[in-house]
C-alpha cells in the first residue's frame, strides 16, 4: 500500500530531504514511525481528499502522527525542497521547456476560513482563496502560491517570478527565467511588463480591448492543464486548512508530484 502511493522513484527523491525525527533529551520512548509510511499517508490525504481522522489503518500511521509530522515537515521547508529537487531531475533530463511560461490563478472555497482568505468574486462572496501558478510550456508548475480570493491576480505575478528556483540544465548553468511569459488581460499593466523586461523575459500579455480571447486560447490550455492536474488532488479543490502555510504546503507537494507525470 505504501509503495502504491510513494513509488521508489519518488521516495529516492524525497528520502534524503526528510528531516530526522526529534530526539528525546532523556532518551527512551517508542521508535519513530517509518518516514516513508508517513509520507505515503500525506500523499494519500492530498490525493483522495480524505480527512486526517479518516486515514486508513493500512498505513500503520495514526491520524495524529501523520498530521503532526506534516506540520513539522512544512515548518522545515520539506515541500519546497522536494519541488526544487523534482525540477532539478527534470532539468537534467531536458524535460523543462523554458521557451514559454504561462501564469494564472484559480479560486477555491475555504470551508473553515483562516488566514489568506477573502470574499470570492466568483462564488457569491463566500470565503475563499486563490491558487497561483506559473508553468513551463508543457504545463509543469515552476512556482506556486496562495492568496485570498479577493486578491487581484496581477499582484502575485512578481512573487511567482521571484519564486522560480535556479534549476539544473542538461548542459550549461542553472536556469530560472523563461524566454517569454503569457498571461491573460488581468495582468495587463505597464509595471508588470517593465518588471518582466527588466528580468530578461518578453511579456506576451493579452491587451485589454485589443486582443481577443480566441487568440489567447492558443496558449491558455497549458496553464489550464496545470490546474486540471491540481484538481486531480482532491484535497486542493476545497481548502479545509485554516493555516495558509499548510494549504500552500499541499499545493507545493502537488506541484512536486507532477514530476511523476513526466517521468513515468
Amino acid at each position: 500500500m505504501i509503495s502504491e502511493w510513494v513509488p521508489d522513484e519518488l521516495w529516492s527523491l524525497a528520502a534524503p530531504l526528510i528531516p530526522p525525527p526529534p530526539r528525546r533529551p532523556q532518551g527512551g520512548g517508542t521508535p519513530p514511525i517509518e518516514a516513508r509510511a508517513v509520507f505515503a499517508a500525506i500523499v494519500y490525504v492530498l490525493t483522495t481528499g480524505c480527512a486526517w481522522r479518516h486515514l486508513p489503518p493500512g498505513f500503520g500511521v495514526s491520524k495524529a502522527t501523520a498530521h503532526r509530522r506534516f506540520v513539522a515537515w512544512t515548518r522545515a521547508g520539506l515541500w519546497r525542497r522536494l519541488h526544487v529537487a523534482a525540477l532539478d531531475q527534470l532539468g537534467t533530463k531536458g524535460l523543462i521547456d523554458w521557451s514559454r511560461a504561462t501564469a494564472d490563478a484559480a479560486s477555491v472555497r475555504a470551508k473553515r476560513g483562516g488566514d489568506l482568505t477573502g470574499p470570492s468574486p466568483v462564488d457569491r462572496g463566500k470565503p475563499g482563496s486563490k491558487i497561483h501558478a506559473l508553468s513551463d510550456r508543457n504545463g509543469l508548475p515552476l512556482s506556486v502560491g496562495v492568496s485570498a480570493a479577493n486578491t487581484h491576480d496581477s499582484r502575485c505575478l512578481e512573487s511567482l517570478i521571484q519564486a522560480i528556483p535556479a534549476v539544473r540544465s542538461r548542459r550549461g548553468p542553472r536556469r530560472r527565467r523563461p524566454d517569454k511569459l503569457h498571461a491573460d488581460k488581468g495582468y495587463d499593466y505597464p509595471h508588470l511588463r517593465r518588471m518582466l523586461r527588466a528580468r530578461g523575459i518578453r511579456p506576451r500579455i493579452a491587451r485589454r480591448g485589443i486582443e481577443s480571447s480566441h487568440r489567447l486560447g492558443r496558449h491558455r490550455w497549458v496553464i489550464e492543464r496545470t490546474f486540471a492536474w491540481f484538481t486531480g488532488y482532491r484535497r486542493l479543490t476545497i481548502r479545509y486548512e485554516r493555516s495558509a502555510s499548510l494549504y500552500c504546503a499541499l499545493v507545493t507537494l502537488a506541484a512536486a508530484l507532477t514530476y511523476l507525470k513526466l517521468t513515468t
